[in-house]
């Protein structure tokens, strides 16, 4: 299906027609040209629908002027942000691994191209880049052909990325098959995972009494990680497949979840369900439909989807975990891993994919009377996965905030459902209140996960965690409800805005202009990331009266009376790490 050629430039021409602003379409069938069926949406959408015979190899190839043309994002982009050239721009999409997204930006931010597949299980394979011969940037998919036609939809011209794939995804949502799986309040609430606080050392009693103290700072859900499964103790997964409880560290489990419940806290367990390691029980068993070894779990083979016997196997190890263990849900992981499966001729893995998480939904919500939850992570979060997971994790970067940001707002400018949570959060114990609480602020667009040992938690650190979690609480509409603006993904998202209603948050990671429509949005809490030692604010209008308000990292208050904001730049004391609440005058 994939061409030889090296550069898009050098594949067979093919007639192309207007599609949507300057971007221009070619549609073939087999190597063969087909006229292209566009229809018009609401919003400045259209739609591009690719009819072909089941089996047939379809290439739709999009291209569009460089213009002033500075980034290319896609939900895998990493860090590649800029412009890639056609000969290295790859990418291959899937239900679990990736999505057919992407969208081209210029200096100011407008979009220049911005697409989407309605279809999320069709595996696609994506080029794309600027073409040195064409002097055009350029996006070939190839995929072939299922029983239905496969659209794409467009996006017009919009002021921002974030502007158009919101656009695009308000459309994939009204085109699922299956709605997104509703979301549990818990899966609102901050979280506190073991995992970078315990590792694989956690017994029930250490659990029990870090679920006491998360509580008591407000979250709402415990996420217990790997470890608490016979075989647990080390980094390798040659152990992997029978999924028993290490009674030495859990010798009631089922009562221990029952306690932490008793808090206030749903309680979730991890499970990597296709992996099979051959120190399991289940390795004689399984070990013909786990050919291939896992990429990226030491000492562990991938157990293939399209199996029958493998779907059942998995939705058995999981219902037994929720059932007899009152679970609220799971945290699924390595299902990215399937992929490993892809290219090797036989039927395709997406639709087993689909079948084997649709019938794991059915069966744990009628286990969980609120509803499950289900935690997926990147880079299995496409709008495909929305029907299955409804908690939308960050890949790891333990410590890197930076990273954390990137990654859950790259999360969040494709979900269509569910809640964006962050990677496990945890930092130096002996680090600065401003360096603790960096980590959390880098998080605050997301539903923050906390996996840091709250008993050893110095009590500046503890200050911090107190506030700042106090605070999310009390912005949680704006953040999570609100409309976000992130900016350029290339500026690794310096300034994320939020609004909604008469509220706005804004949240600096690096030392930029923060514009304050005060007018709009008349309230406004400013968070100072960085290490400078105030805000330089852009009022458009004016004067404006206020009442000004700082805290230090830790939560204490530095400064707070009236003053007289605008028109035009104003620089505001806030602390390295800071809050700024601006307030209309009482």
């Amino acid at each position: 299906m994939t061409s030889i050629a090296v550069t898009t430039a050098e594949r067979p021409p093919a007639p192309t027609s207007a599609l949507i602003d300057r971007v221009r379409v070619a549609v073939l069938v087999d190597g063969t040209p087909i006229e292209p069926i566009v229809r018009e949406l609401r919003d400045g959408v259209r739609a591009l629908d690719v009819s072909a015979p089941e089996g047939a190899a379809v290439e739709i190839r999009l291209a569009t002027p460089l213009q002033d043309a500075v980034g290319y994002w896609h939900p895998d982009a990493g860090w590649q942000r800029s412009l890639p050239p056609d000969w290295a721009g790859r990418l291959n999409a899937g239900l679990v691994h990736g999505s057919a997204i992407g969208c081209l930006y210029e200096t100011s931010g407008q979009t220049l191209l911005a697409f989407a597949a309605q279809d999320a299980t069709t595996e696609t394979h994506l080029v794309f880049g600027v073409s040195e011969q064409r002097k055009l940037f350029a996006v070939h998919l190839e995929l072939i052909a299922a029983r239905g036609p496969f659209t794409l939809l467009f996006a017009g011209r919009s002021p921002s990325p974030a502007a158009a794939l919101r656009l695009l995804r308000r459309r994939l949502v009204g085109s699922a098959q299956l709605p997104p799986l509703a979301l549990p309040e818990a899966g609102r609430a901050p979280a506190y995972s073991t995992w970078y606080a315990f590792g694989q050392e956690v017994t029930a009693d250490g659990v029990a009494q870090e679920a006491e103290r998360a509580a008591a700072l407000g979250c709402g859900l415990l996420i217990l990680d790997d470890g608490w499964q016979r075989g647990g103790r080390e980094r390798g997964y040659a152990w992997a497949g029978d999924w028993q409880v290490d009674t030495a560290k859990f010798p009631d489990l089922a009562g221990h979840v029952r306690d932490v419940q008793g808090l206030g806290m749903a309680y979730m367990m991890w499970i990597a369900p296709l992996l099979l390691g051959p120190d399991s029980p289940e390795w004689q068993r399984l070990a013909p439909y786990a050919r291939i070894p896992s990429p990226t779990a030491p000492g562990a083979h991938v157990l293939d989807p399209r199996e029958r016997r493998v779907r059942a196997h998995v939705l058995e190890v999981c219902t037994r975990l929720v059932a007899d263990h009152g679970l609220d849900g799971l945290k699924l992981d390595f299902l990215d891993d399937a992929t490993v499966y892809a290219d090797d001729g036989g039927d395709p893995v997406g639709p087993a994919m689909a079948l084997l998480l649709g019938d794991l939904r059915a069966t744990l919500g009628s286990l969980c009377p609120r509803g499950p939850l289900v935690e997926l992570r990147q880079p299995y979060l496409g709008p495909g996965m929305s029907a299955y997971g409804n908690l939308l994790r960050a890949t790891d970067c333990p410590a890197d905030a930076t990273a954390n940001r990137i990654r859950t707002i790259d999360a969040a400018l494709c979900a269509t459902g569910g809640a964006v949570h962050s990677d496990m959060l945890m930092w130096d114990p002996e680090a600065t209140a401003e360096t603790a609480a960096r980590q959390i602020q880098s998080v605050l667009h997301a539903v923050p996960q906390l996996s840091c040992s709250l008993g050893e938690l110095s009590p500046e650190h503890r200050d911090v965690v107190t506030f700042w979690l106090r605070q999310w609480q009390r912005l949680r509409p704006v953040l999570l409800d609100g409309e976000m603006e992130p900016g350029r993904p290339d500026e690794l998202y310096p300034l994320v805005r939020a609004h909604g209603g008469d509220a706005q948050v804004v949240v600096a990671h690096a030392e930029r202009p923060v514009p304050l429509d005060l007018m709009r949005h008349p309230r406004a809490d400013l968070v100072n990331a960085t290490a400078a030692d105030g805000l330089v604010c852009v009022v458009p209008h004016g004067p404006v009266r206020a009442t000004l308000t700082t805290y230090d990292a830790r939560g204490r208050v530095t400064h707070s009376g009236p003053h007289t904001l605008g028109p035009g730049a104003i620089r505001l004391d806030v602390p390295p790490c800071g809050l700024l609440t601006v307030r209309p005058p009482a």
